[in-house]
């Protein structure tokens, strides 16, 4: 992406109409360090007309009251879109962030869309009615949409995260203000363009680019009935307490520093292929990623030497050449925060065993070499923090017990694997260890489970039927005794 890309207005309530106020967001490119686009900067008056526009769609328009199938329709085809577009989104998006270009492919556009894909799939598995009979009679259980919803997004993973947060959102007749992170609002253009032709109704969808300030207006708007934000932990606890004055509701996804216990029975080949690269993906800037590897002592040293070839020998570069494995970090801001870390961790007595610092090449970008330290404890920053960066810890461990208490001893609970000959054996540690999702010999993230996280990891669900139910309020309607109509 070579051409300046300037967009002057802001998608509200399915229009395109002029900001109402003068500032303009810049992007810059991770790579070259030069401004590829321009978009407005929402303001609050922009959110006040934006979520007027919600309101009246929800209260009074055909969205919410539109029959599931014909709604299935219009979200079918923003799926369809994904597919036909998903180059032209990866490109966007690694332009933006850096991200590689076949990771985008993958995880951001075609990632987007399974998301998409999977969200239909519950919807035409949840009933909107459902009869019981009650303690006291026969009862009636009905699901109704929340109410509108704003969906804040983080930069890392913007199409993933706001197809996580918009498909359940208006299958279940929700109206939805979607707040892009400022490093990365062009793809969201992409997405009106797509709500736009696929039929989302006026005053459903609006879109609003903005920092932190215009941000918490928007959490704290009396017109909001819920929040769904992706981000980090302080954030988060910001925007729950913003949101708190109304009692609107909020599910939160936020950090994480997960494990990847590897057993001393397993095929050695076999984690690391599986590992490194859930490691190290999206340049580290994962809440996801495996962060903090566990190796067992006896095996510690080659495990050691081969990780660290495997780190040595990933491509880093351009993130739009599909070689790259590793690209830019978003801002230099995040790609100095990884290079103090990586100062901390030798402070603190861990060993870089490869990468720790910037590459030679590029001479410019907002690079950082993928490093892995050996020799850390759990104690040590570098090990409790979440760097959102491509640098990964090598733990030691004595036994299964210490291995699963290291694991545990976090004030995260995301994610986490396990690597071992015996699947079952693996099972057992996957119930032992206190996170939101985990895998056994792989890693995935199951768009038709739920996916969320324990203690500081966040709040509420996101995909199945457990993350659907995060948009429905339900409501119990009392029947007469005796009562057997439809």
């Amino acid at each position: 992406m070579t051409d300046l890309i300037e967009h002057g207005q802001l998608f509200i309530g399915g229009a395109w109409v002029d900001p109402l106020g003068p500032d303009v967001i810049e992007v810059v490119s991770p790579h070259t360090e030069q401004v590829i686009g321009r978009v407005p900067h929402a303001s609050r008056a922009d959110v006040d007309r934006a979520v007027a526009a919600a309101r009246e769609a929800f209260d009074h328009g055909p969205w919410a009251r539109t029959p599931l199938a014909e709604r299935i329709e219009v979200v079918t085809r923003i799926k369809d879109a994904f597919a036909v577009r998903h180059e032209e989104i990866a490109r966007t998006i690694s332009a933006q962030n850096g991200s590689p270009y076949a990771w985008s492919v993958l995880a951001q556009a075609l990632g987007a869309m399974m998301v998409w894909d999977a969200a239909i799939t519950v919807a035409r598995d949840t009933a909107q009615e459902e009869h019981r009979q009650g303690a006291l009679g026969p009862i009636l259980v009905r699901r109704e949409p929340v109410g509108v919803v704003a969906a804040v997004v983080p930069w890392n993973v913007p199409q993933f995260v706001a197809a996580a947060k918009l498909a359940p959102a208006l299958l279940t007749g929700c109206s939805v203000l979607l707040k892009p992170s400022p490093e990365t609002p062009l793809d969201a253009w992409l997405l009106a363009d797509i709500a736009a032709e696929a039929g989302v109704p006026e005053g459903v969808l609006s879109i609003l680019p903005a920092d932190r300030e215009v941000s918490e207006y928007l959490v704290g708007h009396p017109g909001v009935d819920k929040v769904s934000f992706t981000g980090s932990v302080a954030a988060g606890k910001r925007v729950m307490e913003v949101a708190s004055r109304n009692l609107t509701r909020v599910t939160l996804e936020l950090g994480g520093k997960s494990a990847a216990v590897i057993l001393p029975d397993v095929d050695l080949d076999t984690a690391v292929a599986g590992i490194v690269p859930n490691a190290w993906m999206n340049n580290g800037q994962a809440c996801v990623a495996q962060t903090r590897i566990l190796a067992p002592r006896s095996h510690y040293d080659e495990i050691a030497e081969r990780f660290a070839a495997a780190a040595g020998a990933l491509v880093v570069g351009d993130p739009l050449d599909p070689a790259t494995q590793i690209g830019p970090l978003v801002t230099r801001r995040q790609q100095q925060r990884s290079l103090d870390y990586i100062r901390l961790g030798q402070e603190e007595g861990a060993k870089v065993l490869a990468g720790g610092g910037r590459p030679a090449a590029p001479d410019r970008g907002w690079y950082v070499e993928p490093t892995l330290f050996g020799g850390v404890s759990n104690s040590m920053r570098i090990a409790r923090e979440e760097i959102f960066g491509p640098v990964i810890c090598l733990l030691p461990y004595e036994d299964e017990a210490e291995a699963v208490r290291i694991a545990n001893d976090s004030e995260y609970g995301l994610s986490g694997s396990v690597w071992t000959a015996d699947v079952a054996h693996g099972i057992d540690i996957a119930r032992r260890v206190r996170t939101g999702t985990y895998s056994v010999n792989t890693f995935s993230l199951d768009m038709l489970g739920p996916f969320g996280g324990y203690k500081n990891s966040g709040l509420g669900r996101e995909f199945g039927p457990e993350g659907f139910a995060e948009y429905l309020e339900h409501k119990m309607i009392h029947l007469p005794a005796g009562w057997e109509g439809d």
